[in-house]
């Protein structure tokens, strides 16, 4: 079956779905995004992720594409022609289609909305959350608000391809005081040799992750302690277990920083639990 995409108010095959020359996404990435969970035909946590969407199109000045219960319908339906029960959908709003200039065009320019949905095969992220994975540390050279989930992710893109072309999974950006700031798609998390649950405070430095958010309720439910802290990569060596969260992966255990161990080297039973009981706790929508 061909994939559909949701284009400016039309469904059509992914093949064709295109946005206008002029859409300020592609000329300047004026735009914004967002990943959310596709598991067993339903949206993981919808609610968080649209008021993450609403909180990024407010910061950048974008008025909504649709209202909430317009979008939700288009995420569904999305996900329905694509015949996705386990997988991902992903939305994006822009500024809109203008004639070229960096000032904001014209009030009553529409935002542009595309939303697409693709499947992914669950068993390869348990795969990976068995095995554990690796990642290195990049300096962190991006804008100052990554707190706003905009479409301007170059230095994230350099940092994955970096990271591949290392045998790694994911980059961690470390910042100018040397600490980890979080993952090029990711949070970052350590476990502390005294058991504390360690990640960077949700300011204009990281962005405040859906999954993050959620782990936190998990990790309150099973008795750990969370500081919301900056952790140097020297500390992240010297840790008991690290992992990363998102979307895409839920939890994913860190065994490898920049070729070093962490721990024993192997995957550890807080990320394993966390990992286990994220379902628990996350908004599953109908």
């Amino acid at each position: 079956m061909s994939r559909i995409a949701y284009v400016n108010g039309r469904y059509v095959p992914h093949r064709d779905a295109s946005v206008h020359v002029e859409d300020r996404g592609y000329q300047f990435a004026d735009g914004v995004y967002e990943v959310c969970e596709v598991r067993a035909g339903r949206l993981i946590d919808a609610r968080l992720h649209l008021d993450r969407l609403d909180r990024s199109l407010r910061e950048l000045r974008i008025a909504p594409a649709m209202s909430r219960a317009a979008l939700l319908t288009v995420l569904r339906e999305t996900v329905r022609r694509n015949r996705v029960r386990d997988g991902l959908v992903y939305m994006q709003v822009t500024r809109g289609a203008a004639r070229r200039d960096h000032a904001f065009p014209a009030a009553q320019t529409a935002p542009a909305l595309v939303v697409t949905a693709r499947a992914a095969d669950p068993a390869q992220g348990a795969r990976l959350a068995e095995s554990g994975i690796a990642v290195i540390t990049v300096p962190d050279t991006r804008w100052a608000r990554v707190d706003i989930k905009s479409v301007s992710l170059l230095p994230n893109v350099l940092a994955k391809q970096q990271a591949k072309e290392a045998g790694a999974r994911e980059a961690w950006f470390v910042d100018a005081a040397g600490n980890v700031t979080e993952g090029a798609s990711t949070n970052a998390w350590i476990v502390t040799s005294a058991g504390a649950l360690v990640t960077r405070p949700a300011d204009s430095g990281i962005l405040r992750g859906i999954t993050r958010t959620v782990l936190m309720a998990v990790a309150a439910s099973e008795g750990l302690r969370v500081e919301e802290r900056a952790f140097s990569r020297a500390e992240a060596l010297e840790a008991r277990e690290a992992f990363i969260s998102s979307a895409s992966g839920i939890v994913l255990p860190v065994v490898r920083i920049d070729g070093q161990a962490v721990g024993d080297g192997k995957v550890g039973p807080v990320a394993r639990r966390l990992r286990t009981r994220f379902h628990d706790f996350a908004e599953a929508g109908s």
